[in-house]
């Protein structure tokens, strides 16, 4: 596991495979990296599904409405909500979407994201001043490429657990 020079600032999020360490933006972005710490210590993001996975490109989850496997689950409906808190203004910078950074994910209502991301598999810079950039994973990306593939997939991936490394 890398080192974790922030603990606060910095997101464990536990895999089938083993755990993604994932270092927040908090100078470029600090309304999402603020979400989605609220959610990770609310538990929001244990058990969601990776609901949207594109090889070569992007996997997609955070979905805590329609996503967790343990409340109601139906995957046609995965993807399709958000959080009940309210939708996040966009913080577009000049980070690029590169190769392992956390990008979130929206409508095409530029201020619409809320608790769903992606990370990208690839340099995906066509997304660069689109989306916004908030994080970007340190270590594990191996568990990251690991994640079945689909749109929806038939037996979809999910994070076991999603937390702040100063709680872990």
């Amino acid at each position: 596991m890398a080192e974790i020079k922030d603990p606060e600032n910095t997101i464990i999020m536990t895999l089938k495979g083993g755990d993604v360490v994932i270092e927040l933006l908090t100078d470029i972005a600090p309304e999402h990296c603020k979400r989605m710490k609220e959610l990770a210590r609310e538990g929001a993001y244990d058990n969601v599904v990776f609901h949207r996975v594109i090889d070569g490109f992007m996997a997609q989850t955070g979905d805590v409405a329609n996503g967790n496997t343990d409340k109601d689950f139906d995957l046609r409906r995965a993807g399709t909500g958000g959080s009940d808190k309210p939708n996040l203004p966009a913080e577009f910078s000049g980070i690029p979407h590169d190769r392992g950074t956390l990008g979130a994910a929206r409508s095409q209502n530029p201020n619409s994201a809320n608790s769903q991301f992606f990370i990208n598999f690839s340099d995906n810079h066509f997304l660069n001043r689109q989306y916004t950039v908030y994080g970007r994973v340190i270590s594990g990306m191996e568990h990251v490429d690991a994640i079945t593939r689909g749109e929806p997939p038939a037996s979809p991936d999910k994070m076991l657990s999603v937390k702040v490394a100063a709680d872990a």
